[in-house]
This record gives structure tokens, sequence and C-alpha cells, in this order.
């Protein structure tokens, strides 16, 4: 029973995606960052079936584009673009940390935050669009794949990485988490995908996998050098950039090969 409330807790928080109600304590969010790589498994899913469909009825690389960018934020109702917006308003603020971790509680959106989300937008949808002009299918898999190596790394980082603030959301799921368990499992989610990127192809899964790795070392030296640590919408920054950026370097190795 802790499982199945920690895998509700989970999906409640990280998507829109329905799901019993249970008691917001401690002892049901236990094992909640263990399940929340399966929201990128759901995500991966959606994407792959959309390209299939695309595939079959032949459908323009516009529109398979535009309905992949929205994929992910109608999963997640835009939970994590929200900390990549809020990481940017920060960083514009030019402040000390203290001004910084300010700015980030303020629920209202700076310009900078716009202009760093519509940039974002702009790259995520051009590289999907070049991705289904491949008409490889097996490339989509990779493409799909990340969404569940960003949110296994993500687990990680939470229970490893020092918290900035020592409260918020993200403290709400590291402190009653099980540190160990939820380390295993977040290496083992990692571990299957990235062979599963490689047997589908070496060279386009390599580019993805190192785009993860880099993502995950950005995230440390970002977090520690601006913020003496990591918060919950830091932990939405590292999502949004590591899914980019591994679908940068997977569009790359797909370019070469």
């Amino acid at each position: 029973m802790s499982l199945l409330k920690s895998f509700a807790s989970a999906f409640l928080m990280y998507s829109r995606i329905p799901m019993p109600r249970v008691e917001w304590k401690e002892e049901n969010r236990r094992y909640a960052l263990c399940f929340f790589p399966l929201i990128g498994v759901v995500i991966g899913l959606l994407i792959t079936g959309w390209y299939i469909f695309c595939e079959k009825w032949q459908v323009s690389f516009v529109l398979f584009g535009a309905v992949s960018v929205c994929i992910p934020v109608l999963v997640t109702g835009g939970i994590h673009l929200d900390g990549y917006m809020d990481v940017h308003d920060a960083m514009a603020c030019m402040g000390n940390r203290e001004k910084k971790l300010q700015v980030m509680k303020d629920s209202r959106v700076g310009a900078f935050a716009v202009i760093h989300m519509c940039m974002y937008f702009l790259v995520q949808f051009a590289c999907i669009c070049e991705l289904y002009r491949f008409n490889e299918r097996q490339y989509v898999v990779i493409f799909a794949g990340t969404f569940v190596s960003s949110r296994a790394y993500s687990g990680l980082a939470a229970v490893h990485f020092k918290n900035a603030s020592g409260k918020g959301s993200l403290m709400n799921f590291t402190k009653p988490a099980h540190k160990n368990r939820t380390t295993v499992i977040g290496i083992l989610y990692i571990a299957g995908v990235s062979a599963a990127m490689l047997a589908v192809s070496v060279p386009v899964g390599a580019g993805a996998i190192a785009g993860a790795a880099l993502a995950m070392i950005h995230y440390r030296i970002f977090s520690y050098r601006e913020f003496d640590g990591i918060t919950g919408d830091l932990a939405g920054y590292f999502l949004q950039v590591s899914e980019l950026l591994q679908l940068i370097t997977m569009l790359l190795s797909a370019m070469l090969v």
C-alpha cells in the first residue's frame, strides 16, 4: 500500500494524470522519487505513438514538432517549465544568493523568463522537426527515452545534492525519501534506458547519453556556484536543460552518422 501511495504522490505532484487522492504525509512520499521517471515513460510513449500516427498518415514535420513540444507540457502541467523560468528570472536580477532565492519564490513572471522560454521552445521545436525529417523511427524511440533518463538523474540529484534552502517542494520529497533505495532504482533506470538507447542505435544513443551526463555536470556546478545547492525550481530547470541537451546531442550524432 505504501508503494501505491508513493506512486500516486509522484504522479499527483509532477503530472496532470488523474490519480486517486492520497493523504499528504511523509510516509506516502517515501518512494515517490522512485516512480518519478515513470512519468517520463508516459511522455515517451505518447510521443512515439504520435510519431507512428504521423508516419502512417504522412503528417507534416511542422505539425509533428508542434504537438511533440506540447505533449510534455500537457502531461506535466508545466511544473518543470515554471522552475526553468524562475531560475532565469533569478539569474537576471544579478543579486547575491539570498536575492536570487527570493526572486525564485516570487510568483510573478519576469521578462527574462519569457525570453528564455520562447528561445527554449524555438530550439526544441526546430530540433524535433529535424529529427522527424530523418524518417527514422529508432531515433524517435531514443528521443522518447530522454524523458525517462532526465527524471532518473533528477531523482538522484534530489537525494544527493545539497538543498539550498532546507525547505520547499523539493524537500517535501527528499526528506522522507529512502535514500539508498532511491539511488539504486535511479541507477537502474539510467542503466536500463541507456542500454535500450544503445541497442536501438549506438551513435545516436551515445549522443543522448552524453547529453544527459553533460546536463548533470552543469547542474551540479551551476547550482552550487550560484545557489549553494538545489531547490525545486532548480530541479525543474535541470529537467528542461537535460531534455533539450539530450535532444541536441542525439540530433548532432544522427547528422554525423
